[in-house]
């Protein structure tokens, strides 16, 4: 089925492919054109950022972002999700520290999720059968607990920075998902 290749034509066929590979990106080059010259037909290379931009970007946190909640509010895993198609934003956290984290979940205090870009502020509905879309039981460490705001219009929107404050808790910079 294949034919072997004698030693002294297979060095010959090796040297003939590398003199080949050496002369080929010459041949390929793009030559500008001159006065009545045409250039040679070329498709053009895909640039990138071409496409429709997208407002999509992980929520990363810094690790000293991830230590300053923790160690000064007992929370982490900090995350702001659109839900319900973009009628509800969730904020959730996971608490590590009991006692720090104990203003989060007062019921006195009405938590706000600000959109300095829309100039937006929402807040927890209270609906008359549920109550407050939140959770505000005492926390437990190794729980995750969550609220839920109220975005009508639906301002805001995946990709979107928003800020959430909670009495004197700011967490600021956190992106929709």
């Amino acid at each position: 089925m294949f034919r072997m290749l004698a030693p002294a034509n297979a060095t010959l066929l090796i040297r003939a492919a590398f003199l080949a590979s050496l002369a080929s990106p010459a041949i390929f080059a793009q030559v500008p054109a001159t006065k009545g010259q045409v250039a040679p037909a070329v498709a053009p290379s895909p640039q990138k950022g071409t496409g429709t931009p997208t407002r999509y970007q992980p929520n990363r946190t810094s690790r000293r972002e991830t230590a300053y909640y923790e160690s000064v509010w007992g929370v982490d895993s900090l995350s702001v999700r659109a839900v319900e198609s973009g009628e509800l934003i969730r904020f959730t956290y996971q608490v590590v520290d009991q006692e720090k984290s104990k203003l989060l979940n007062d019921k006195k205090l009405e938590p706000a999720l600000i959109y300095p870009e829309g100039h937006v502020k929402l807040i927890i509905p209270s609906l008359e059968k549920v109550g407050q879309l939140r959770q505000s039981s005492t926390p437990e460490a190794g729980k995750s607990y969550w609220m839920a705001f109220s975005n009508p219009q639906r301002t805001v929107k995946r990709g979107d920075r928003v800020d959430v404050v909670i009495g004197s808790f700011r967490a600021e910079g956190l992106i929709v998902e």
